[in-house]
């Protein structure tokens, strides 16, 4: 008998990999329908009518213990069900194991220094299963700590199958002949029961939710919403100074605002200068608030978002002002540029945001509408100018003489040979972490990796530096000139949008997602980085980063779970385009690798509008910057860190009114507020920095490298040498 087509409940068991598991069954079983819950969202009592209707259950990985009800969920009454209630269920990791312990097997802790396997494993429990016991081993993995760990077994009677690996990842061989295993026998055991599952009924559907993936969006921008122009004039600038162009813009008047995203070393391409006037919306919102305030010449109005994420209102404010008409090369024509915090994402999650989030410090929504902008693209040294303002042909021409009367102002050969002193009357004031109080903090957090609540955590630290102002009509600017110089990045920004001031090396793109009908989302995630200096070739570079069991697990640990946050909006057609591979960078070599999805064919046009937006939404905080699983291992970080993290963290870019967006991941940045000293002779500036944490991770290696990365940053304010700010 064959079942046809089957439906699949997933129990979601709170882990970042489930929707990759659910691409796995939906390419292995292409006409099957797989419905999603988390593993507490329903009681076993009101799922049970609804048993009879399902072809199999898939119970997914997850953080915790087995043997923990909180962490377990629904799941330890799957594998106890009365014989009529009894469904074909396969288990991953966590479900494994709960299947193994609830018929009387041995949970226990593995040790550490587990070596290389050909499978991805990210379990730190096993189970021992009973001699003569209801669960049957199907396959071992052999490890010199641990001995004969079990990989793989079967129910003795009833058709429940698991596996302790993660058939799921990116790099694991053979997984959807795993599933497809798996669906051959739950077959086989239908048609000797002669069991046919009914179609899921209404009240099923109702209960379980849409079937993944659903691609509709709930807040479609509507036929009649305004549509710009864009009016562009391309203007070829070779040996343009991207600085010099912001100063020609108005860059040193500290009292008005100022974006610029910075291209400022290979392979970054494209930097983009906002045009600001008074009248341009600067958009702000903080986690928590019921609104978002508006400010416009001067004046700030609040308009309400009532109970609405964020999201739905930028989605609607981006959707009544689209724009045709530019040049398709160019990335950005106009739209919103600024900084999302890390905390900004912690609401979709189910993450409470920390009680020391200040209410009055800086907005977790930081952003203004450009509708003036200028594009540079480093490749061609084409510069163009834009605006998407209706009968604003005038600004362009002006725009375009201005340029052409500065010309020489405006030359990197100009701006490479005029020196600004940087000299400070007084020493800065670091305040960096506590040195032992950091390294506590990994061996707890090692903790938590080893009692199987996270694979991997990323544990930061805050740092600030006060300093006297420099002798400049711009302190802060030339701050940023002086960053750039010292650390040039792919990924830098000078953004000042009251009553912040951000300055960032970052390099680190998050996110990018094309325009256009067949949009392509692409996250490039870097996880292993070597500082270049002398006799570190690509060779040396490969052996030390590509070489190395650590990095490459923190690099794939993050694929695997930037992948399953691809898989959860544009659904199965998701690919690792790069896995771990050797880049060369300005001052360093990365470990990087590159996840790309899109829509299927056939998605509806307001799908794929705001497709960047919906990805960024559910990928936040990101990956590289917390750990995995990330809802888990969020909430252990909060435990650990002093503070909000704030914008450390987040993300900074833009959102093209085309429909493209292009986002970066907020390390290597400082930032201040326009009233923390409390001193207008001290400026007080923070920053963050730190580093994944493994099973393999050394503290003193990890206080080092937290350092390292602290260094590129703090050398703009002539902070050489950290030893004498260490505390102990």
């Amino acid at each position: 008998m064959t079942v046809s087509p089957p439906t699949f409940l997933l129990v979601d068991c709170y882990d970042s990999f489930t929707y990759n598991l659910a691409s796995l069954f939906s390419s292995a079983i292409p006409d099957c329908t797989i419905h999603i819950i988390k593993n507490d969202q329903l009681s076993f009592a009101a799922l049970r009518p609804f048993l009879h209707q399902l072809s199999a259950i898939i119970v997914g990985p997850g953080p915790g213990s087995p043997d923990n009800d909180s962490d377990i969920g629904i799941v330890k009454h799957l594998w106890t069900a009365d014989d009529a209630d009894i469904v074909p269920i396969f288990g991953v990791c966590l479900g494994l194991q709960s299947l193994c312990i609830e018929h009387g097997a041995a949970l226990k802790r593995l040790g550490t220094g587990v070596g290389a396997v050909d499978a991805v494993r990210y379990h730190s429990l096993h189970v021992e299963l009973r001699a003569k016991g209801d669960i049957e081993p199907l396959a071992w993995a052999h490890d010199s700590d641990n001995g004969k760990v079990l990989m793989a077994a079967k129910h003795s009677s009833r058709p429940y199958w698991a596996v302790q690996y993660h058939p799921e990842s990116s790099q694991s061989s053979n997984g959807r002949e795993v599933a497809r295993n798996f669906w051959r026998l739950a077959q086989t055991w239908h048609t000797r029961r002669g069991r046919r599952p009914a179609p899921l009924s209404l009240n099923g559907r109702v209960l379980l939710g849409d079937s993944w993936p659903c691609l509709r969006t709930p807040h479609q921008p509507s036929s009649t919403d305004a549509k710009l122009e864009v009016t562009t004039e391309a203007v070829h600038m070779p040996g343009l100074s991207i600085t010099g162009l912001c100063e020609v813009l108005g860059v040193g008047d500290e009292t008005k605002p100022f974006v610029m995203l910075d291209s400022a070393a290979r392979p970054g391409r494209w930097s983009i200068v906002g045009s600001l006037m008074p009248s341009s919306p600067l958009v702000q919102y903080y986690v928590g608030d019921a609104f978002v305030r508006i400010t416009q010449n001067g004046k700030a109005e609040q308009e309400s978002i009532r109970d609405r994420p964020i999201w739905d209102w930028l989605t609607t404010y981006m959707g009544k002002r689209r724009a045709t008409g530019g040049c398709s090369e160019v990335p950005f024509w106009g739209g919103l540029i600024g900084c999302l915090s890390y905390e900004v994402g912690l609401d979709d999650l189910g993450v409470p945001t920390p009680a020391g989030q200040p209410a009055a410090g800086h907005p977790d929504v930081n952003l203004v509408f450009v509708e003036r902008s200028l594009a540079f693209d480093t490749l061609t040294e084409t510069l163009y100018i834009q605006t998407i303002l209706p009968n604003d042909h005038q600004w362009v021409k002006d725009t375009a003489s201005s340029i052409q009367h500065h010309r020489c102002q405006l030359l990197s050969l100009y701006h490479s040979i005029r020196k600004t002193s940087t000299s400070l009357q007084k020493e800065p004031q670091v305040n960096l972490p506590s040195k032992s109080k950091y390294i506590s903090r990994i061996d707890r957090a090692k903790g938590y990796l080893y009692s199987g609540d996270s694979y991997e955590l990323c544990l930061t630290a805050r740092t600030t530096v006060r300093v006297p102002p420099l002798a400049h009509s711009s302190s802060s600017w030339q701050r940023y000139k002086n960053l750039r110089q010292l650390n040039p990045a792919p990924h830098a920004a000078y953004i000042r949008l009251r009553p912040t001031t951000f300055l960032s090396s970052s390099p680190e793109r998050f996110l990018s997602c094309s325009r256009g009908p067949d949009p392509v989302c692409q996250l490039r995630p870097i996880k292993g980085t070597l500082r270049k200096g002398p006799g570190i070739t690509r060779a040396v570079a490969r052996q030390e980063l590509a070489g190395s069991v650590k990095e490459v697990a923190e690099n794939l640990m993050i694929v695997d779970l930037i992948t399953h946050d691809l898989h959860h909006v544009v659904g199965e057609d998701v690919r690792v385009a790069k896995f771990c591979a050797v880049e060369e960078y300005e001052t360093v070599w990365q470990l990087t690798s590159v996840i790309e999805g899109r829509l299927a064919p056939g998605a509806p046009p307001a799908a794929t509008w705001d497709l960047g937006t919906r990805v960024l939404r559910h990928s936040l905080p990101p990956g590289s910057m917390t750990g995995a699983p990330k809802k888990r291992s969020v909430e252990i970080l909060q435990t650990f860190e002093d503070d909000a993290r704030g914008l450390y963290s987040g993300v900074f870019g833009y959102w093209c009114v085309g429909g493209g967006s292009d986002w970066a991941v907020t390390i290597r940045s400082c930032y201040k507020h326009e009233d923390a000293s409390g001193d207008d002779d001290v400026e007080e500036w923070t920053m963050g920095a730190g580093g994944a944490i493994t099973a393999l991770s050394e503290p003193e290696a990890e206080w080092d490298e937290m350092l390292l990365k602290l260094r590129g940053v703090l050398r703009a304010f002539d902070v050489n040498s950290l030893e004498d700010y260490v505390v102990d």
